[in-house]
């Protein structure tokens, strides 16, 4: 690590190596006439902790203000919160002013008190993000950093890379998914770290994993115990599993592994904890470079 006196004046700079890198620019805004901003206040200091240059407009801010606020500090990214219930009118109109100026490049996020049912019209005016009043400050931080530098991994997973089953006996059920639905058998796989049989059959670019308890330590055997034959888990595809494991962990949410192991095919695995997700079980996978999940 080194100095350069001709970066003693700029803030906005940090050196890494022989690499300079800017920090993270963002505009924290409230529009219209929403009167609160204590949310507001703790996201722009959650990102000042995470090395962000956080501006914060104040209450009260027309979309006009907010581009023109954005455009003036030369912001990477405009989040714009609003518990009023008018971000179906304001969201929009911030984007539109952004493009007027020339700056629709700059992405906006939005957030606050913002009913699911209104999220699909927000991001197709425009918005790249909502986050609701659930989200924790560490989730919106990591999508910041991985929206603006594109060398970070994607935290979205790719596709669903299986849906798992769990029977009894894979073989009193193969011939209904091979004959009556006829999908192809790819293969049948004992994973002696999970106890279990899997049969894999291919559906598109998804698959069905039939798993079939081997012995009664495995966890299929007890949720047969408990639930019987149906649904286990569905797993998703992601690129560099320890760093989203290790992000989850960052942002508090519960696991069953928090390290990788391994799974079918020699790819790695990690289990979300069911509690995270409304009781539904994903698995996190990462497929081996020579193979397939």
């Amino acid at each position: 690590m080194y100095f350069d006196p001709n970066l003693a004046n700029i803030s906005a700079r940090k050196i890494e190596g022989e690499k300079i890198m800017a920090k993270i620019r963002v505009l924290i805004a409230k529009p219209g006439l929403d009167g609160h901003d204590r949310g507001a206040l703790v996201i722009s200091q959650a990102l000042r902790d995470r090395g962000m240059e956080v501006i914060y407009t104040g209450l009260r801010q027309s979309p006009v203000q907010i581009a023109q606020a954005a455009i003036q500090e030369d912001v990477d990214v405009v989040g714009v919160s609003s518990l009023s219930g008018a971000h179906n009118t304001l969201f929009p109109k911030i984007i539109e002013e952004l493009k007027k100026r020339g700056a629709e490049d700059i992405p906006v996020i939005g957030g606050g008190v913002i009913p699911a049912e209104d999220i699909p019209f927000l991001i197709d005016s425009g918005i790249k993000k909502v986050f609701t009043s659930g989200a924790s400050t560490d989730a919106l931080a990591n999508y910041i950093e991985q929206l603006i530098d594109s060398n970070q991994t994607s935290i979205t997973p790719k596709k669903i890379a299986h849906i798992g089953i769990a029977v009894k006996q894979i073989d009193s059920v193969l011939s209904f998914y091979t004959d009556n639905l006829g999908l192809e058998l790819e293969g049948i796989e004992d994973i002696p770290d999970e106890h279990v049989k899997a049969a894999f059959l291919k559906i598109g670019d998804s698959r069905l994993e039939l798993l079939e308890p081997l012995d009664s330590a495995s966890p299929i055997q007890q949720f047969l115990d408990k639930k019987g034959e149906g649904i286990h888990h569905i797993a998703l595809e992601v690129d560099d599993i320890h760093g989203r494991v290790a992000q989850l962990k960052q942002e508090g949410v519960p696991l069953i592994n928090d390290q990788p192991k391994q799974g079918a095919h020699n790819s790695q695995i990690a289990f979300i904890h069911p509690k995270a997700a409304g009781r539904v079980l994903f698995e996190l996978c990462e497929k081996d470079e020579a193979g397939d999940v």
